[in-house]
């Protein structure tokens, strides 16, 4: 689908010479992001806790000839998260132009009430996230 509207949104704008990281890439929000940023022309790296999830994206983008990579990491984990970053940071260059959290935004948005225990634990990876990619942006 996404690669039948190239032509269209090339002339609206390119992403050409951007680079991606969206965490949660390979279903549903996150998994439509990373095909929109990846037919746009940015470099998009995705990563999912599911290598078997992963590896069939990684190889229907590839199909489409879209510029996506990606790896297994678990962000809740503070060791795989720097992982990641030192993944993304040397194979983009040390550059990040666009940061997309995907799980975070579902705990946001599915939550109403939390305490801090619970805070700490679904933020934190996140924030972490956010921290260890500032200066790649």
């Amino acid at each position: 689908m996404a690669q039948a509207d190239n032509s269209r949104k090339d002339n609206r704008w390119s992403l050409q010479g951007m680079t991606a990281l969206v965490t949660g890439g390979t279903k549903g929000i996150g998994y439509a992001i990373v095909e929109e940023l990846a037919a746009l022309g940015a470099r998009t790296h995705t990563c999912s806790r599911n290598k078997t999830d992963l590896n069939k994206c990684l190889l229907d983008w590839e199909a489409k000839g879209f510029q996506v990579t990606g790896s297994v990491c678990d962000v809740s984990s503070q060791a795989q998260r720097e992982k990641l970053i030192n993944t993304i940071s040397s194979e983009f260059g040390g550059k990040l132009n666009i940061l997309y959290i995907q799980k975070f935004s579902e705990t946001i948005i599915s939550r109403t009430r939390w305490d801090a225990l619970e805070s700490q634990r679904k933020c934190h990876p996140w924030w972490d996230s956010c921290a260890y990619q500032h200066p790649l942006i």
